[in-house]
């Protein structure tokens, strides 16, 4: 998958965590594979996503992967 595709795709995790809060454990999940896509290419994952996963993990209170 081409990067600008993963950057959508982020944007689009990002929108529904918004909209759906009550979704969060799922929409963490999406947000690892996605980043493990970025890794598996050998892409850098940006440092806002980084971020944002660590902040996700704090706020469902899970062990950082």
């Amino acid at each position: 998958m081409a990067f600008e595709a993963l950057k959508i795709r982020l944007l689009m995790i990002l929108d529904e965590a918004t909209h759906q809060p009550e979704d969060l454990h799922e929409l963490q999940e999406e947000l690892r594979e996605e980043i493990a896509g970025l890794k598996a290419q050998g892409l850098p994952v940006p440092e806002d996503i980084t971020k944002l996963e660590d902040r996700l993990e704090a706020a469902l209170n899970l062990p950082k992967g």
